[in-house]
C-alpha cells in the first residue's frame, strides 16, 4: 500500500512541476545499488564513527567552530529565502444554524512551537479547519489540542526518511487527539456525543502534507500554460478525500463492524464515516484514521483552500478556485490599513467566498481558510 495517495500530474510538466511523489513503506521508485560490505567492516566503521564523535564532543569550541556554525546559519537563511511563504486568511459564517460548530487554526510559523526541527527543514506551517456536529465541543477540542500533540511528536534532528516519520506523526496525532476527546467526553454526565471532521495542512518548506477526516476538503490552485502568448489557465488539484458512508470501501468497513448505512448515513444518522469524537459510532466502524496526501509546491501554485462542507454544498472545487481568482484579479478591491495590496486581495477573496456560499443558500456553517503561496 502506498505511503501517501497520489495526486494527478500537471497537464504541462516543467522542471519544478512535480505534484506528488509515490512512496511505499519499503521501496523507493529510484533504487541505488550499494557495494556489499561485510559485517566485520560495518562494525569497524561504526567503532571509528563512535570514536570520532567522542573526540568532537570532548574538544572545546574554537573560534573556527563558531564561524562554521555562523556559515551554516547563513546557508539556511539563503535556502529559506528561496522557499514559498504561506499566509492564512479565514472567513466564518454561522449560516442558519443556532450555533457555530466550526473551528479553525492558523499557524503560519509552527516552528516556534517545536523543540527542534529536522535538520533538512527550515520552516513549518500549520492550518486546519474542523467542522463539528452534535455540538461544538469536539471541533473546539481538536482546534485547541491537535497541533500541540503534533508538536510533541514531531521528528527532529537527523532524519533519513522524513516522509515516513511525518506519516507516523500525523497518524499518531489524530489517534491521540481522538482518544483524549473520547476519554473526556465519556467522563461527563451525561456523556458528550459531539464529533468533528478535520482537514489539516502541514507545510515543511515547499512540501505540503494534508491529513483529513470526514467531508471537509482541501484544494490547490495551480497555474499552467502561458507559453507562446497563450493565457495561463488554472488547474484545480484535490488534496483530500471525502469520507462518506456511501463510498464503497467506507460502507464495507462499517458493515463488517456490525453497523449499517441507511439513506447515506451511518445507522441512518451520521453523515461521515471518519471523525474525531462520535464515541457512540466507533463500535460501528467510524474511525479516526486520516487520509494522507503529499504535494510538492511549485512557483506555479497560487493558493490552497481549506473549507468545511458548507462551502462545497454550493460550490464545486473548480468553481471555488475560479471565484477566488476573479477576486484576486479585481482591481476594485480597496486597500486596507496596515496590509499589503496582495494581502488585501486574499482577505477580500476569502470573505467574499464565504459570503457567496451563504448567499447561494447554504444553511450550514461555512468556514473557509485561504492559504496564499508566495515566493
Amino acid at each position: 500500500m502506498d505511503l501517501f495517495d497520489d495526486l494527478p500530474e500537471p497537464t504541462q510538466p516543467s522542471g519544478a512541476s512535480r505534484v506528488t511523489e509515490e512512496l511505499t513503506g519499503a521501496v523507493s521508485a529510484a533504487v541505488t545499488v550499494q557495494p556489499q560490505v561485510t559485517r566485520e567492516e560495518e562494525e569497524e566503521e561504526e567503532e571509528e564513527r563512535s570514536l570520532k564523535r567522542k573526540r568532537v564532543d570532548s574538544e572545546p569550541r574554537t573560534a573556527g567552530g563558531e564561524e562554521e556554525e555562523e556559515e551554516e546559519e547563513e546557508i539556511k537563511k539563503v535556502c529559506k529565502e528561496g522557499l514559498p511563504v504561506l499566509k492564512g486568511f479565514v472567513a466564518a459564517r454561522r449560516g442558519e444554524r443556532e450555533e457555530m460548530q466550526d473551528a479553525h487554526v492558523l499557524l503560519p510559523d509552527l516552528s516556534s512551537r517545536l523543540s527542534a526541527l529536522p535538520s533538512q527543514v527550515s520552516r513549518v506551517s500549520y492550518f486546519a479547519v474542523f467542522d463539528g456536529h452534535g455540538g461544538a465541543r469536539a471541533s473546539r477540542f481538536a482546534a485547541e489540542r491537535l497541533h500541540h500533540t503534533l508538536a510533541s511528536r514531531f521528528p527532529s534532528g537527523e532524519t533519513e526518511n522524513l516522509d515516513k516519520l511525518i506519516k507516523k506523526c500525523l497518524l499518531d496525532t489524530f489517534r491521540q487527539t481522538d482518544d483524549d476527546f473520547l476519554k473526556k467526553a465519556s467522563s461527563q454526565k451525561p456523556a458528550w456525543k459531539d464529533g468533528s471532521t478535520a482537514t489539516c495542512l502541514l507545510a515543511l518548506d515547499d512540501t505540503v502534507y494534508v491529513a483529513n477526516l470526514g467531508d471537509s476538503r482541501a484544494v490547490l490552485c495551480r497555474m499552467e500554460g502561458g507559453g507562446g502568448g497563450e493565457e495561463r489557465q488554472s488547474v484545480t488539484l484535490c488534496l483530500s478525500k471525502e469520507h462518506n458512508p456511501t463510498n464503497y470501501e467506507e460502507r464495507m468497513r462499517i458493515q463488517r463492524a456490525g453497523g449499517t448505512v441507511r439513506e447515506g448515513r451511518v445507522l441512518g444518522v451520521l453523515e461521515v464515516s471518519r471523525s474525531i469524537g462520535d464515541g457512540q459510532y466507533k463500535r460501528c466502524g467510524v474511525i479516526s484514521t486520516p487520509d494522507l496526501r503529499r504535494c510538492q509546491l511549485t512557483a506555479n501554485d497560487r493558493f490552497i483552500i481549506l473549507a468545511c462542507d458548507g462551502l462545497f454544498k454550493v460550490f464545486s472545487a473548480d468553481e471555488a478556485v475560479k471565484f477566488v481568482l476573479s477576486v484576486l484579479q479585481d482591481g476594485s478591491v480597496e486597500r486596507g490599513a496596515g496590509l499589503a495590496e496582495e494581502e488585501v486581495r486574499y482577505e477580500a477573496a476569502c470573505q467574499r467566498l464565504a459570503s457567496e456560499a451563504v448567499r447561494r443558500g447554504c444553511a450550514d456553517n461555512v468556514t473557509v481558510i485561504l492559504v496564499s503561496i508566495g515566493y
